[in-house]
């Protein structure tokens, strides 16, 4: 009778049980078949487990204008609606835990403090209001820490990442200190509103702001002087600095298009990401600084890699109306984004991406999968499939009018410069159409 014992445990006995590979591609004639099966299994898979949205926020009675992330803690977002209402969720519960009218008339802006126990709003009552994280003590009145009464509306507010500082802007851009009631310094180049100032999460004394008149303003505080200035074609709505390139930012332009510039050098974007088929009105960079997500006009929020003209990926619902405001979480899993009807909605980062713990087997064939994408990706059967996504009839059809448009005018360029003297009409690449000027 032939023994059925399994084999003694113990590493030194174990190991004379290992069976041996022998990686010689002779001996594996159909490797590179059988892993290109295994890729667009893989690849189809992602495409069927593809469900981004999560959740949504209901509980704002007009629309989301404004959203803000608490730096220390994953689960707390603001939201600032156009009635001047703001509320504080907790993501874990998906609800509400606090709300706040703050102001007559939009809320404008929102920002947090970098230690999370206190935030920032504007609104459209000339105001500036410091409240606490947490919600007032049994009795006691919803207060603001304290109010500042400005002479102008204030358009957006940021607050310094390491200091007690904090900067709005509306016709100029104002640096404050907590404890004053004055602005610190005024920074003003040009006579047009401002929309938006971001200070840079690195390099914490620069500021990057959006002027109406098609300018982004960099500003260094320490000169208490504009930098320089780079004119666009049309208006930039918002600009995100990158948390991890200190000179990199990207700008959410009107003209459907989002421009990466590196401040050193203005005169050409490092890279233009087309894709929207409406104004682009919001943009926020991934804690690692990959990628970025944008929103826009024309009803859907669009993923891109920093180095990638076109997006990887985009989120619709039929119920979704324009998207005013979009942040992307902390950890790197999740996408907010706030719209005009009311809601927030709570997408993953990754569309296909299983949620919750995973078993050392399940992240090991995650891997492999996805390296298995990475070396086939450019088969044209898995690049198909990996690539499409469904449209919304308004958006399909405004994208295959756009692209219309611009073979129409390549071809124009083209007649152009076939009936003209040689030289006499330079080459003008994508990326410089778009820049006017750049003022030091």
């Amino acid at each position: 009778m032939a023994s059925t014992a399994s084999p003694p445990s113990g590493t030194v006995v174990a190991a004379a049980y290992c069976v041996p590979r022998n990686y010689d591609p002779a001996l594996h004639p159909f490797e590179v078949p059988r892993e290109y099966v295994r890729a667009l299994n893989a690849t189809k898979l992602e495409r069927v487990f593809a469900k981004p949205f999560l959740a949504s926020l209901d509980g704002h009675r007009d629309g989301v204008n404004c959203m803000a992330k608490h730096p220390k803690s994953l689960s707390t977002v603001l939201s600032g609606a156009c009635d001047g209402e703001v509320k504080i969720w907790n993501l874990t519960k998906r609800q509400c835990i606090r709300t706040i009218q703050a102001h007559e008339g939009f809320v404008r802006g929102m920002c947090a403090r970098f230690c999370g126990t206190s935030f920032f709003t504007v609104g459209d009552d000339k105001t500036v209001k410091h409240w606490k994280m947490d919600g007032p003590g049994y009795g006691e009145e919803e207060e603001p820490i304290h109010t500042i009464l400005g002479k102008t509306v204030y358009t957006g507010i940021d607050h310094h990442w390491k200091e007690a500082i904090f900067a709005t802007c509306g016709h100029q851009v104002d640096i404050w200190d907590e404890q004053r009631t004055s602005p610190i310094c005024s920074l003003t180049w040009g006579v047009d509103s401002i929309s938006s100032v971001k200070f840079n999460p690195i390099e914490t004394y620069l500021l990057g702001s959006c002027a109406s008149d098609r300018n982004i303003v960099l500003y260094d505080m320490r000169q208490s002087t504009p930098l320089k200035k780079v004119i666009l074609d049309m208006r930039t709505n918002t600009l995100c600095w990158n948390p991890m390139e200190a000179f990199i930012f990207t700008a959410a332009n009107e003209d459907y298009n989002l421009y990466t510039f590196d401040m050193r050098f203005l005169e050409t974007p490092v890279m233009v990401h087309m894709d929207h088929v409406s104004a682009v009105l919001d943009v926020d960079y991934s804690p690692t600084g990959k990628e970025f997500v944008s929103a826009s006009f024309d009803k859907s929020i669009r993923i891109f890699p920093v180095d990638k003209g076109h997006s990887r990926e985009v989120y619709h619902t039929k119920r979704m109306q324009h998207v005013i405001s979009v942040k992307w979480s902390f950890d790197n899993k999740y996408i907010l984004c706030g719209s005009d009807e009311m809601n927030i909605r709570l997408w993953k980062a990754n569309a296909s991406e299983k949620l919750g713990v995973l078993a050392p087997r399940e992240k090991a064939a995650m891997n492999y999968n996805q390296k298995l994408k990475e070396k086939f990706q450019h088969h044209p059967q898995i690049k198909r499939i990996a690539r499409h996504r469904h449209l919304p009839k308004a958006i399909y059809s405004q994208a295959k009018e756009q692209r219309i448009m611009r073979e129409a005018r390549r071809r124009k360029d083209l007649n152009r410069r076939k009936h003209s003297k040689p030289g006499s009409l330079p080459f003008v690449s994508e990326k410089k159409k778009h820049v006017v000027a750049v003022v030091k």
